[in-house]
């Protein structure tokens, strides 16, 4: 798979260039919007990742115009956190939406993930966004929640958690693990970030029964079994 890096700032590109070759995939980086622009005629890239702060052009024009031509799938990828630049990027058309800092194998992850979803999709089949346990339903393209249709207000974080732990409904995850693919892979502070994370999503959720503790492990994403009403 071929990637088209957008990125200005050389630190953060070779990093992300390096990671992007440890995982297989063949990688250019560019560093003005304009470049970009025009590598999509000679590389032929199969994904984008596009940084928003770019010297020559903001990144959401850069975006605009690849879509005004191309369905070649788009991830942003942005030190901006604000919830309607997340709609912005998401509305002219890009395909998903990281933050920085994130793990590089959450966003290997993120890069498999869009190219399934758009890779040769079956005629009338939507594209599959959603996931759904029982009540509550996950969106990771609109990056929204949904409990008995009502939208549950998660911060970034909290969503991403939610989405990794519900990638394995059932298993146990340990903590060591959340931690290094959620937050970061160097990530050295402390659990309790992850336990107030999980209160928060919980409370938001109004049952515990959503995300289970498992002693000595972590935590289970498990679909609550709701009693039956009397008749």
């Amino acid at each position: 798979m071929r990637v088209l890096v957008i990125e200005d700032d050389a630190a953060v590109a070779d990093g992300l260039i390096d990671g992007l070759n440890y995982a297989n995939f063949e990688t250019l980086r560019v560093a003005t919007g304009g470049a970009g622009l025009a590598a999509l005629a000679t590389f032929r890239p199969d994904i984008v990742l596009l940084d928003l702060g770019l010297p020559d052009m903001d990144g959401t024009d850069v975006c605009r115009a690849i879509r005004s031509k191309e369905q070649t799938p788009i991830i942003v990828v942005s030190a901006r956190d604000d919830e309607m630049d997340r709609v912005i990027a998401l509305e002219i058309g890009a395909d998903d939406y990281v933050v920085k800092p994130f793990g590089m194998r959450e966003l290997v992850a993120r890069i498999r993930a869009v190219s399934r979803r758009t890779a040769s999709p079956e005629t009338d089949a939507p594209p599959a966004t959603e996931r759904r346990f029982g009540p509550l339903v996950i969106d990771t393209r609109a990056q929204r929640v949904l409990l008995a249709d009502e939208p549950v207000h998660l911060t970034a974080k909290e969503f991403d958690l939610l989405v990794y732990l519900s990638d394995e409904p059932g298993a146990a995850l340990r903590r060591a693990d959340i931690l290094h693919d959620v937050w970061d892979t160097n990530w050295y502070g402390t659990t309790k970030t992850l336990d107030a994370h999980i209160a928060a999503i919980r409370k938001k959720l109004g049952d515990p029964r959503w995300i289970q503790s498992v002693r000595g492990v972590g935590f289970r994403f498990e679909q609550p079994t709701f009693a039956e009403p009397n008749r």
